[in-house]
């Protein structure tokens, strides 16, 4: 990372000088049991290793380190002459609404804005043609919706004319826009702000990094993950007794992960109950002695049983033969790797005469579209009022991160220069193969 990345790629933008009084009344001061205002020199090291610390000392280079984010003394924008948009964009994932309600009430009740609302569907909720009405956002119609799934302002994929959108945003007077989404949301979110820059306006974009996958790069966590591993891994244990229920039984479980593993990966630790896992960042071959379905074969006459999880995003490569088609975001579409697995193994088992019998269950749909589970719930009430403190501080081109038990702010295109992905000479698929089992490589 410290060949690819500067300092200077983590300074945040800003709108302008803060002149305005914060209308949150904080302290200045350690030791009055108060919480104190953001100093603005306050920042997060990405590397907390003290002996990589001082070797960067040393050499006398600057370490990576990420702005702090919370509450300032100075606001740049006046609450009272402050109007707010925000959008969600792309898939489900738990905790939609929650970041929306948590908006919602920050700006409301913490800022005096009282001027807030929501565009439909995504991007789309800014083009005219499309038809979206947008809808006010009050304490009052968003009280209960964090304990719905989805999102109460709806989504869509897909790219929108960035002069399009900035029209709207100028025409309605938005000084603030929130967009929850992914990387696609993100790079979304930084054209708008190209856009923005180039008219001369005093837009603030600040993006809420929605990804099930938790794959955004330099943040620790996203919401909806947390949620979606507990479900996953109630699937995962009804999978087991499915597998058990059989002689030569054979549960296949394929969880979201696109292009990095971490659900299935986590899924697996929380459950301790499957003999492989597969993920994207590992290559593993279908054929030969020290394939995966010669491993599998054997493990499950010895044991009776096995039971399988793949990430969505594993072995695409056994496609490469196919065309893959994109969808409105311009993402490949994969192919199924779960049904391929199947079939696959079916057959193996099959030129070996081994009886078997295999369960497939794939529930992706089931898993994002749950409404967030405490811990979830609450990490979002905490990135929505970080997200609006940035906001009103002026900063903008900038999403909300969580390193090291800090939350953070990241310039929007180092967020999506690359995936973040399982380290896999790391801890934690370390872990998986301790508790699979699994032998560290099946080429």
């Amino acid at each position: 990372m410290k060949n690819t990345y500067s300092p200077n790629e983590f300074i945040i933008k800003e709108l302008g000088t803060r002149r305005v009084n914060s209308p949150i009344r904080l302290s200045e001061v350690d030791g009055d049991g108060i919480y104190n205002y953001l100093e603005s020199d306050e920042r997060i090291l990405y590397d907390p290793n003290l002996k990589n610390l001082k070797t960067l000392q040393e050499q006398g280079i600057e370490p990576i380190s990420f702005e702090k984010t919370g509450p300032y003394e100075k606001i740049f924008f006046d609450p009272s002459k402050t109007k707010v948009g925000i959008v969600t964009c792309g898939g489900l994932c738990p905790g939609l609404n929650n970041v929306i309600r948590g908006l919602v009430m920050e700006l409301f009740y913490r800022y005096n804005v009282n001027r807030v609302i929501g565009f439909k569907y995504g991007y789309e909720g800014f083009v005219s043609e499309f038809g979206h009405s947008y809808v006010e956002l009050t304490p009052q119609n968003i009280e209960n919706i964090h304990t719905m799934g989805g999102t109460f302002l709806g989504s869509s994929r897909g790219k929108q004319d960035v002069e399009t959108v900035v029209d709207t945003l100028d025409i309605l007077n938005i000084n603030v826009l929130f967009t929850i989404g992914g990387d696609g949301t993100l790079r979304g979110a930084h054209g708008i702000v190209e856009e923005i820059e180039k008219r001369g306006l005093k837009i603030s974009v600040i993006g809420i990094p929605k990804t099930i996958d938790n794959d955004i790069n330099f943040i620790d966590r996203s919401f909806g993950f947390e949620t979606a591993v507990s479900i996953a891994s109630e699937v995962i244990k009804n999978a087991h007794n499915e597998a058990k229920g059989a002689h030569n039984g054979i549960a296949i479980v394929k969880l979201m992960g696109r292009q990095s593993g971490f659900i299935a990966a986590t899924a697996a630790l929380a459950t301790q109950e499957a003999n492989f896992v597969l993920v994207p960042e590992t290559v593993f071959s279908l054929e030969g002695e020290k394939s995966f379905i010669e491993v599998l074969k054997k493990r499950t006459v010895d044991k009776s049983h096995s039971l399988v999880i793949v990430g969505e995003g594993a072995g695409q490569y056994l496609f490469e033969d196919q065309e893959f088609d994109t969808d409105a975001s311009g993402n490949l579409k994969f192919k199924d790797i779960g049904i391929y697995l199947k079939n696959k193994i079916a057959e193996g088992f099959k030129k070996d005469s081994i009886a078997h019998t295999i369960k497939y269950i794939d529930p992706s749909y089931i898993i994002r579209s749950a409404p967030a589970n405490a811990s979830d719930s609450r990490f979002c009430i905490q990135l929505a009022q970080q997200a609006v403190h940035a906001a009103m501080a002026g900063k903008t081109d900038a999403v909300v991160g969580y390193w090291n038990q800090n939350f953070t702010l990241l310039p929007i295109p180092v967020t999506v220069k690359e995936r973040k992905q399982i380290d896999l000479e790391g801890e934690l698929w370390w872990s998986v193969l301790e508790t699979t089992g699994q032998p560290t490589s099946m080429k």
